[in-house]
């Protein structure tokens, strides 16, 4: 994995191409979630799992990567189709394929666990992550996973950083990076909420 690298007094939240703070959500359009800022924000995120500084989360960000590079692939064949993401699967189910929309499940699942495991650290201060990703695991994506991929993300989880060490790795002021990801974190999971809902339609469904 790459080093990050987080400017002099900044936090993790700096080097992210977008926030989930600032991707466009039209209320007035159904809650439409503006796929390209969507993407780039879901694509920065995948970096926080850099910091975690295990070679275990690899499959945890090449899962989530791969996810997002199918739905990018079904926006750059029909970019017409599929300025928003719910159009794009809309879209894509009215020509019989559903790989994008797949993607768009499980890209939701794996934001959810980490919106869930990281908000769920800042806010209890003396948890360990191993246990607050354990916790979060265990009510997303582990119901879906098989028993061959369980021991993977089980791996992940033991391979935690103590918090002390992972908070400094995302800044050098511990509290200036909780106080920068609690809007983050809210809005990723405002986000999440708005494409569950949208994926339990009968018209999501393939």
């Amino acid at each position: 994995m790459s080093a990050l690298v987080i400017p002099p007094g900044g936090t993790i939240l700096d080097t992210f191409k977008e926030s989930f703070v600032n991707v466009p959500v039209n209320k007035d359009n159904d809650n439409a979630v503006s796929t390209t800022q969507f993407l780039n924000a879901a694509e920065s995120l995948t970096t926080i799992f850099d910091a975690l500084g295990s070679v275990a989360f690899s499959p945890v960000k090449s899962d989530l990567n791969g996810n997002i590079k199918k739905l990018r692939e079904r926006q750059l064949a029909a970019p017409a189709e599929s300025e928003t993401v719910q159009s794009l699967v809309l879209n894509e189910l009215k020509t019989k394929k559903h790989v994008a929309t797949e993607g768009l499940v499980w890209l939701v699942r794996g934001l959810d666990f980490t919106c869930i495991a990281l908000s769920q650290n800042v806010a209890k201060e003396t948890e360990e992550l191993a246990d607050s990703f354990r916790n979060a695991y265990g009510s997303t994506l582990k119901p879906h996973h098989s028993f061959l991929v369980k021991p993977v993300f089980s791996a992940a989880m033991s391979a935690c950083p103590y918090r002390k060490d992972f908070y400094l790795k995302l800044g050098s002021d511990p509290e200036k990076v909780k106080t920068e990801l609690r809007p983050y974190l809210k809005a990723l999971e405002d986000i999440v909420a708005i494409l569950k809902g949208f994926l339990d339609r009968k018209e999501a469904k393939w």
